[in-house]
């Protein structure tokens, strides 16, 4: 079946050569009528949570100015996420700042996969499309993606005017950062307000594991609500990228250690590799990540193995699903990241905890309430 408009990208031409690819992975509300909206009002796909407000219109302006092209989704991140990994647990989100998703809300694993075959892939292969292209031409280009972020987030401001997202790779972060900064009239986040460094996540899939520059750039989103504010950043980001790009290291091949997997900083210049530049990641810096991974796999086991029961998680270990979204939120609030007792939960069983009940909680037998009454001192 060919694709309809919505589940094409939208692809502005430019320059293949010009050593720079522009995306915008959230830049559309868009959901195909079949969906019925997720079951969610018109307001509610206005918000944040359905797509990244004024960033498209940044992202066309910056792709214009520069003569680059770029890759645009034409798709709500509500129906699948093109800026996660396809074993991220919010690839599909069954909860977005207290908005429940009730057309997320059973979705099962066919169903996943038929939305990243319709609206997923295509997208992912333009943008390998779109690098292979550059190759071809003997251009290595850098990758710039364009998203935006609310002013405020469960009631705390959030005082940057943009923030810019890297991993360990920061030829274009660090001097864009001083770049935006040396106007006296922003406040520049590095690694604001969220942190670049995310496991198969867009720049991850296709630049950071190519060793490709690249930057992820989040702007405040009332600061480009109209189409006039949008355009004026776009071509502000446009001016200061410009001698970025002119340099020549922006346009090698560097593959960097990353702060996500282990990883060897290899630095590769027309072919030839400089063994002398390769670094090793410490066992030390890599646990982080590694205990990450394994906080990912307990979960996804988790939401597999619905017949094991809470209680009997608490009987036989001390702890249960609740527990694990409890130590969730807690370092959510150490980290000084609101996250709610409600998203927390969801976020461990994978849909609204209400809902996790009703389908698959049991009712308790004499057995397992004895056992539980028995071991609460060890719980005190």
């Amino acid at each position: 079946m060919k694709p309809t408009k919505i589940e094409e990208p939208e692809l502005i031409g430019g320059d293949v050569g010009s050593g720079v690819l522009i995306l915008c992975d959230h830049a559309s509300n868009a959901i195909p009528a079949e969906f019925g909206n997720l079951g969610l009002a018109e307001a509610e796909l206005e918000r944040h949570i359905a797509h990244d407000i004024g960033a498209a219109e940044v992202a066309r302006t910056l792709a214009r100015t520069l003569g680059a092209p770029a890759i645009l989704s034409r798709f709500s991140r509500l129906l699948i996420d093109p800026n996660r990994g396809r074993d991220d647990p919010t690839l599909v989100m069954r909860i977005a700042d207290g908005a429940i998703i009730p057309g997320n809300a059973a979705i099962d694993e066919t169903g996943i996969e038929a939305r990243l075959e319709r609206f997923y892939r295509p997208y992912d292969d333009a943008i390998t499309g779109a690098i292979e292209a550059s190759l071809e031409t003997d251009s290595v280009p850098a990758i710039i993606s364009i998203h935006s972020f609310t002013p405020s987030l469960r009631g705390r401001a959030r005082p940057w005017h943009c923030g810019l997202l890297f991993d360990a790779d920061e030829r274009i972060a660090k001097p864009l950062i001083a770049a935006l900064s040396a106007s006296g009239d922003l406040i520049v986040g590095a690694n604001e307000p969220y942190d670049g460094a995310l496991a198969g996540d867009t720049l991850d899939r296709h630049a950071g594991s190519r060793g490709l520059a690249n930057v992820l750039v989040e702007i405040r989103q009332d600061l480009i609500a109209s189409q006039e504010e949008a355009v004026n950043w776009g071509e502000r980001l446009a001016l200061a990228l410009r001698p970025i790009l002119a340099e020549p290291r922006v346009h090698r091949i560097e593959l960097h250690a990353s702060r996500i997997r282990a990883g060897r900083a290899l630095s590769k210049d027309a072919g030839a590799v400089d063994q002398a530049a390769s670094t090793e990641a410490s066992f030390a810096d890599l646990m982080p990540a590694l205990e990450a991974s394994v906080y990912r796999r307990l979960v996804a086991h988790l939401r597999e193995r619905t017949d094991v029961q809470n209680i009997d998680l608490m009987n036989l270990a001390g702890f249960c699903r609740n527990c694990l979204s409890n130590w969730l939120k807690d370092a959510a609030d150490a980290a000084g990241q609101p996250l709610s007792k409600e998203e927390s939960r969801a976020l461990v069983y994978g849909m609204p905890y209400e809902e996790w009940r009703v389908r698959y909680q049991k009712e308790a037998t004499e057995v397992q309430k004895a056992a539980f009454a028995a071991g609460a001192a060890h719980r005190q």
